[in-house]
């Protein structure tokens, strides 16, 4: 071959790469001007080739220019954070972001380079899509995959529009819209749907949403793929319509229930010609709708034990499940979460999670250890027999507002494990929490472990996070910092974030089934972190982050006085003290009352957007009374007015705690007022019956709640500082 036709060649081989060079860096450029705009032209951006295969990006500054340099729009928005972070003592988070950038780029005076030790950064729990991205549209989705390439993140769960996937499959078997009308839920259920423990509630679902949410997914997908992101779609486990076993009398099903109050759910046997049949075409119609990057998500008992125990079973299962993937996509490689061995301990031990992970080839699966800050299952499954897995944070259950987090834990186990020679195939980290936008320290802690592999310095850290977080070193908030990592922030006693008896369903006792309230501290040790953030309000009061750091700090003091003024409350009922009685659950009244002035200052806290943005998703007045039910639903009751899931998703926000919590506390004193003066007990189970069907009028109602902040926020902390300290203190 003479030269000219090398030369040619070589141009032909390398026009891929240039073409795909050329959208990296659009996209990049992209990016760049949606987070910082004004400050755009700062920038070059530049993509090169990582010589280890793994991500990497560099920083330099050349004739007046901040140089990006990265081998994807990941690594090249996380040399950006970097750069913003490090260089201009900024942060973009959920609750709060301080881009008070400077008039000219400050210098980088030696090259930065950083290389990631992980190949995988995962992102999402099934349940995130609910508990706070039910109601996401196109322009909060595209804030989102801008703050995951910021933070490193390349391997997102991608579930959008998956009810369109099983519309155009089950239609296309024959199915009408009448058989499948009780098998799609609601809006504000689909984790559980697609999870396989739910058909039905809260639908039926209309056709132009799932139509919307196909256009939308398509949106995402090519925004996380633009940036060299590679999404996590689904794989068929066997969950099917309940008209399957009409349709199909001879097909091999299982009825199983999921124990939450909802009806059975129906899986289709792995044994079944017609597992392997649906997973194709699963599949097929997915890859036509949304294309694929050869990751799976599949759950087969997701809180729902197998049949047997027996080893055996369950490899054949695994097997099958996977190869419903392969006979499809060759390159496939099921991502699972590795919760059912956490949650079901009793059942899933050695033998059968070996049974379950061995049937699948080792470079083709892939284990999520879900919530590896609370316990490392890693540990107890011999780093999950050779599988590549996952360091997961889960940190939040159901979005419920709470200060809480292991910060020390998170601070140190990710490179702790990476260098155990006893973690195996440890290739990533990640973030499984069941809801975001709460707790931004935890974040923006586990995410800095993406380029590095050394244990983070929480002291040392928190220093900068304050600085980039409200422009300042104040001793004041570094002191409240260092009580906040003492105590809510400790990670010890409980597993996740204690909630306010406020938000319980009314009760004589110091919580319920889901209101738990223990904590992980003594209340009277948060009390000096209120003083300092107090007092640093001279040096911080301009920073959104302080703004809402200092709400947060005060709303969990006086949720955590709740308990002891509930105390009050009861011994003078049960000493049959009325005048008493009154005194305080008029006070405990009165601090409802307060709590949810003061949230109202802050948009984080607002019940109204959560239900507008559920209106605003409607094409009708009928789907918009719908996708409120849901929103109403989701965060109260859960299910029906007799669900044993109420208040698993309680949140502490404006407008719940007047329009919803406050009113049952009042019927529950009037009527333990009753009781006193009658001198017979409180009948709560009478109570109990009547408050669930209040509780569920107002689940079907639509009365508008706020979407806008009322008041300052200083100002009411200052007010209600005042008007509690001493109290609180004097009673703690």
């Amino acid at each position: 071959m003479n030269t000219h036709k090398i030369g040619l060649v070589l141009i032909v081989a390398l026009l891929p790469l240039c073409v795909q060079a050329q959208k990296t860096v659009e996209a990049s450029y992209a990016l760049i001007k949606r987070v910082v705009p004004a400050k755009a032209s700062w920038f070059v951006v530049q993509q090169i080739e990582s010589k280890t295969g793994k991500d990497y990006f560099e920083i330099e500054c050349k004739r007046g220019k901040v140089v990006l340099r990265g081998n994807n729009g990941v690594s090249i928005a996380s040399a950006l954070y970097h750069y913003l972070t490090e260089y201009c003592h900024c942060q973009i988070t959920w609750n709060g972001t301080n881009l008070n950038l400077p008039l000219k780029a400050p210098v980088v005076p030696k090259k930065v380079v950083k290389n990631t030790p992980y190949d995988y950064r995962y992102y999402l729990n099934y349940c995130t899509y609910n508990y706070s991205m039910s109601w996401w549209d196109w322009k909060r989705w595209e804030k989102e995959i801008d703050w995951m390439a910021l933070h490193g993140i390349n391997m997102p769960l991608a579930l959008t529009g998956q009810e369109y996937t099983w519309y155009e499959v089950y239609k296309g078997m024959g199915f009408t819209d009448k058989d499948l009308s009780g098998f799609f839920c609601g809006p504000a259920y689909f984790s559980w749907f697609w999870m396989g423990n739910l058909d039905g509630w809260g639908g039926p679902l209309p056709v132009s949403w799932m139509t919307s949410h196909r256009d939308l997914q398509q949106q995402v997908l090519k925004r996380e793929r633009a940036l060299g992101m590679k999404p996590v779609l689904q794989s068929f486990t066997g969950h099917v319509p309940a008209a399957f076993k009409t349709r199909f009398p001879a097909s091999k099903l299982k009825q199983t229930n999921w124990t939450n109050g909802f009806d059975d759910t129906y899986i289709l046997d792995t044994e079944d010609p017609m597992f392997e049949q649906i997973g194709r075409k699963f599949l097929e119609v997915q890859t036509r709708l949304y294309g694929t990057d050869h990751l799976y998500s599949a759950d087969t008992f997701n809180e729902n034990e197998p049949p047997t125990d027996d080893p055996a079973y369950l490899s054949a299962l695994s097997a099958r499940v996977y190869q419903a993937m392969s006979k499809v996509d060759p390159k496939a490689v099921w991502v699972m979460q590795g919760w059912l061995f956490y949650s079901d301990r009793k059942f899933w031990k050695t033998p059968q999670i070996k049974a379950l992970l061995e049937a699948v080839p080792n470079d083709h699966m892939i284990m999520l250890d879900l919530a590896t800050e609370i316990e490392p299952v890693w540990k107890r499954t011999d780093a999950y027999y050779g599988k590549p897995w996952i360091w997961n944070m889960l940190h939040n259950f159901g979005g419920n507002i709470s200060m809480f987090g292991r910060i020390e834990g998170v601070a140190e186990g990710p490179a702790a494990a990476l260098k155990d020679p006893a973690s195996g195939k440890m290739e990533g980290i990640g973030l499984t929490m069941e809801a975001i936008e709460q707790n931004p320290v935890l974040y923006e802690l586990m995410t800095k472990h993406t380029w590095q592999t050394n244990p983070i310095n929480v002291d040392q850290w928190l220093e900068q996070y304050i600085l980039n977080r409200y422009g300042n070193k104040d001793k004041h908030a570094i002191n409240a910092w260092q009580v906040l990592k003492r105590t809510v922030y400790n990670g010890k006693d409980i597993r996740d974030g204690a909630e306010s008896i406020i938000t319980g369903r009314p009760t004589f006792d110091s919580a319920t089934v889901w209101t738990k309230t223990k904590l992980n501290y003594k209340r009277k040790d948060l009390l000096p972190a209120w003083h300092e953030m107090i007092a640093a309000i001279p040096a911080s009061s301009m920073s959104d982050g302080f703004g809402y750091d200092l709400v947060d700090v005060t709303r969990q003091v006086l949720a955590n006085y709740a308990g002891p003024l509930q105390q009050k409350w009861v011994k003078a009922y049960q000493q049959k003290n009325m005048a008493d009685f009154k005194k305080y659950s008029a006070e405990y009244l009165q601090l409802i009352t307060d709590m949810d002035m003061l949230l109202a200052t802050r948009k984080d806290f607002l019940l109204g957007p959560w239900l507008a943005d559920a209106r605003s998703c409607g094409t009708t007045p009928a789907e918009k009374d719908l996708y409120e039910q849901n929103a109403r639903d989701l965060i109260t009751l859960w299910g029906d007015k007799n669900s044993p899931l109420h208040e698993y998703s309680c949140r502490q926000w404006s407008g719940l705690l007047n329009g919803f919590y406050k009113v049952r506390w009042q019927k529950f004193f009037a009527a333990a007022e009753v009781s006193l003066k009658a001198d017979k007990p409180l009948d709560l189970a009478l109570f109990n019956k009547e408050i669930s069907e209040w509780e569920w009028n107002w689940v079907k109602a639509n009365n508008p709640y706020p979407t806008k902040t009322t008041g300052q926020s200083i100002p009411v902390v200052q007010q209600l500082y005042k008007k509690y300290n001493a109290v609180i203190t004097a009673n703690l």
